[in-house]
C-alpha cells in the first residue's frame, strides 16, 4: 500500500500575503509539506513513478532560466555523493571562489539542502524563492503542483543564480536520467560515485539498470568521471558514455589514483590518497572523514577538481588542500556525545552499511558496540542486515520517523532467519537508545544507522538539554 497519499495542497493563507503569495519561512514550509514528496512514499510492488523533466522546465522558463545562467558540477550515485559534492564545495570555496551546494535529504532543516559560501540560505531568502516557484506553478502548470523536490531544486538554481555563483555543484535526489538535477544543458562536469543496489522500485533491480538511470546525467562532449565500479557497472556506463559522446574517465583505471590506510601519533588512523594527471598531481592527501569509502569518494572530487582546473578554474594546489581539511559533514560517522559514545551515520544500503562496520573497526577503539537500526522498507534489506553483524555485538531495532519506515519486528525477524542471532525491538529511537544505554559502558560504543531520518532524529534527540544525562544515570 501506499504509506503517503497523494494530497491537495494545504492551505496556507494565514502565512501569506493577501495575494496568497508565500511570505514567511513557516509558510514555505507549508507549501513544501503540501506537495507530493517522494522521499516520503512507499510505491507498490515494482510500481514506478512517471517520473518527466517536463514540469521542472516549465517552471524554469517561467523564471528565466536561472540553471542556464549558472556553471554546474552535477553528481550522481548511490553513495557517496554528498561526501564527494562537500569535498569539492569545500577545495573551491578555500580558492576563493563563489560556490553553491545542493544536496538532499537533510537532517533537521530543509535549508542544509542550498548553500552558498559556507552559509545555508536564510529563512527569509528561503521564503523568497519557494514563494517565487509556487507563484509560477500556479501559472504555467495549469492547475496541477509541482512535487517536493522539483519545487526544492527550481528554488536553488533560482537562488544560485540571483547570488551569481562561480559553480553550483548539484547532488542528484533520485537515479539520474530523470532526476529534475538534470535539466542543464551542459554542465562543466559530471560525476559517478560508488553504484549499488538502492531504491529498485524507483530505479531497477539490476546494478546495470541502476547504473542506465545514474548514467543519464552523461551529456555530450561533457567530462565524466567515475569512482571505481564493479565490472556489470564499468560496462553499463562506459555503454552510456559512448552513445551519447561524453568522454569517461574511470578513477584508478583512466585516471592515476591510488589509497592506503595508516596511523600516526598526530593524526590517528585515517586515509591518504595520491591522485596524478597531465594537469594535476597530489600526493598522499590525509581523507578528511573516516574510512576506505571516503578515500574513493575523495578521489572523484581531486578528479573533479582537475577538470575544473583545466576548463580555466584557477586552483592553487596548497588552497584545495587546506580547503579539504576543513570537511566536517554531519551525519557522517559523527560523534553526538562522548557520554555514553554515540556515533551516528546515515548509511542507508548494503554498500554504505559494509563500509561503515569497516571503518568503525578501523578508526574507533571500543570494547562492544550496540547498534541501533532502521530503515525504510524499500531498501536492500538483505543486503543491510547481512553487513549489521559484522561488528555489532547487540542490535536494536526500532521504527524511522517516515512513513516508507520499515516495521522493526520484520527487520528483527529478517535478521534472526538470516544470521540465527537475536535481536531487540523498540517502537521508537527515545525507548531504544534508553535500552541500549543500559548495557553499555565507558568503553563501549553506541552506533544509531540506518536512514538519515534516523540520523537526524538522533542529532535532535541528543540536542535536547538534559538528555544525555539522563541516560548515564
Amino acid at each position: 500500500m501506499i504509506a503517503q497519499r497523494v494530497r491537495k495542497p494545504r492551505r496556507v493563507e494565514k502565512r501569506t500575503n493577501g495575494n496568497g503569495q508565500i511570505r514567511t519561512f513557516r509558510a514555505a514550509q507549508a507549501y513544501l509539506e503540501s506537495l507530493v514528496n517522494y522521499e516520503r512514499i512507499v510505491l507498490p510492488h515494482r510500481a514506478r513513478p512517471a517520473f518527466n523533466l517536463a514540469q521542472t522546465q516549465r517552471l524554469l522558463a517561467a523564471l528565466g532560466n536561472p540553471h542556464k545562467r549558472i556553471k554546474v558540477a552535477h553528481i550522481a550515485g548511490t553513495k557517496g555523493k554528498g561526501s564527494t559534492a562537500t569535498m569539492l564545495y569545500h577545495m573551491l570555496a578555500a580558492n576563493g571562489l563563489h560556490v553553491g551546494l545542493y544536496t538532499s535529504p537533510h537532517l533537521m532543516d530543509v535549508r542544509e539542502r542550498i548553500v552558498v559560501n559556507g552559509r545555508m540560505i536564510s529563512e527569509n531568502e528561503f521564503a523568497r524563492v519557494i514563494g517565487r516557484v509556487a507563484e509560477v506553478a500556479g501559472k504555467v502548470l495549469r492547475g496541477k503542483q509541482p512535487t517536493f523536490f522539483e519545487a526544492l531544486t527550481v528554488g536553488a538554481f533560482a537562488y544560485f543564480a540571483d547570488k551569481k555563483v562561480d559553480l553550483a555543484i548539484l547532488e542528484t535526489g533520485l537515479g539520474g536520467r530523470l532526476d529534475c538535477t538534470n535539466v542543464v544543458p551542459r554542465p562543466a562536469v559530471c560525476a559517478l560515485t560508488s553504484i549499488s543496489m538502492d531504491h529498485m522500485s524507483m530505479l531497477g533491480h539490476s546494478l546495470s539498470a541502476i547504473a542506465e538511470e545514474k548514467a543519464g546525467i552523461f551529456k555530450h562532449g561533457v567530462p565524466a568521471i567515475s569512482a571505481p565500479q564493479t565490472p556489470e557497472v564499468k560496462r553499463t556506463l562506459r555503454r552510456i558514455a559512448e552513445r551519447v559522446g561524453a568522454p569517461l574517465r574511470f578513477a584508478g583505471d583512466d585516471i592515476e589514483f591510488s589509497y592506503r590506510f595508516e596511523r600516526s601519533r598526530a593524526n590517528g588512523p585515517h586515509t591518504r590518497v595520491s591522485i596524478s594527471t597531465s594537469t594535476s598531481r597530489f600526493e598522499h592527501l590525509a581523507v578528511p572523514l573516516p574510512g576506505e569509502h571516503q578515500a574513493i569518494n575523495c578521489g572523484v572530487a581531486l578528479s573533479m577538481l582537475d577538470v575544473l582546473r583545466s576548463q580555466g578554474f584557477r586552483i592553487d594546489d596548497e588552497a584545495a588542500i587546506n580547503g579539504l581539511a576543513s570537511v566536517h559533514l554531519p551525519g557522517r560517522m559523527e560523534m553526538i556525545c562522548d557520554s555514553p559514545r554515540v556515533l551516528v551515520d546515515a548509511a542507508h544500503n548494503g554498500a554504505s552499511i559494509d563500509a561503515l562496520m569497516r571503518a568503525i573497526g578501523q578508526n574507533i577503539s571500543y570494547d562492544s558496540m550496540v547498534l541501533i537500526f532502521g530503515c525504510a522498507s524499500d531498501k536492500d534489506l538483505q543486503g543491510m542486515l547481512q553487513h549489521l553483524q559484522l561488528g555489532a555485538d547487540k542490535i536494536i531495532f526500532t521504527r524511522i520517523p517516515s512513513p516508507r519506515a520499515c516495521e522493526p519486528q520484520e527487520l528483527a525477524a529478517r535478521f534472526v532467519e538470516l544470521t540465527g542471532r537475536m535481536a531487540q525491538v523498540e517502537p521508537n529511537l527515545e525507548a531504544a537508545v534508553h535500552t541500549a544505554a543500559k548495557a553499555v559502558t565507558r568503553e563501549d560504543l553506541l552506533c544509531i544507522t540506518g536512514s538519515f531520518y534516523l540520523v537526524g532524529e538522533a542529532k535532535r534527540l541528543f540536542a535536547q538539554p538534559g538528555f544525555a544525562q539522563q541516560l548515564r544515570r
